[in-house]
């Protein structure tokens, strides 16, 4: 009986997958690579508020085209100025016995593309000469990153199959070849700042910074059978 049992369980070892058998290495690799921007995205807007909905908008509109004028004067292609809200809200008079309309806020927003980082703090002052209001953000940004994203994943790979030598030679085994590549997440993030000034003697500081894009795979290795095999 014990010799059938014996029997009976290798039988059941050769049917598991091959995957199931195999001695394999696990590792997660990262790349990290470092760039300097070469655009900035500002998104402004201009505010009024006004006792009517209308005469608030219609001064809004008159400074957003006060705006867009400047920018084109500055040099903005019209494919780089988008807007991206325009609203009218009341406003409410909460001070009053009886909660009531004092009025009408009237906004509109819009995002610039400045493809020449110099002229950077330039653009923002000419905007705010011209009764911009609100500053939502200022990004940069790469005008491709292809090349960038590429870059951190070979070198993510070249991490992960590094660890993976690493681990086969402190293990005294050999390393095989590779089973499968998963990219495991990417993600970037503003560096360390320049404070050098990108713009004309009256502009605004800007510091640029660098962009750090960093990609993590994650591979698995068989380990391969010393040369001879096993006896």
């Amino acid at each position: 009986m014990r010799y059938l049992r014996t029997v009976a369980g290798a039988a059941m070892i050769a049917m598991l997958p091959a995957w199931v058998q195999a001695a394999t290495i696990h590792v997660t690799g990262t790349g990290t690579v470092v760039a300097e921007p070469d655009m900035a995205v500002i998104t402004l807007g201009v505010s009024e508020e006004n006792r009517e909905a209308s005469e608030a908008m219609e001064r809004v509109s008159a400074k957003v085209a006060e705006i867009l004028e400047a920018l084109e004067l500055a040099g903005i292609a019209a494919r780089d100025v988008q807007t991206q809200n325009i609203s009218v809200n009341p406003v409410w008079n909460n001070n009053a016995v009886e909660r009531k309309i004092s009025g009408f806020e009237a906004t509109n927003t819009v995002a610039v593309r400045v493809r020449v980082l110099d002229s950077l703090g330039y653009v923002i002052d000419r905007v705010l000469d011209k009764g911009a209001n609100r500053m939502h953000g200022l990004s940069f940004q790469l005008t491709d990153d292809t090349e960038l994203m590429a870059e951190a994943r070979r070198a993510a790979v070249q991490d992960a199959m590094a660890k993976a030598q690493l681990y086969a030679e402190a293990a005294g085994v050999t390393l095989g070849s590779v089973q499968s590549i998963e990219e495991t997440g990417n993600m970037r993030e503003l560096g360390r700042m320049d404070m050098a000034m990108m713009a004309a003697p009256k502009g605004a500081p800007v510091a640029k910074g660098e962009l750090t894009q960093t990609a993590t795979v994650s591979m698995v290795f068989d380990i391969a059978e010393p040369a001879g095999g096993s006896e």
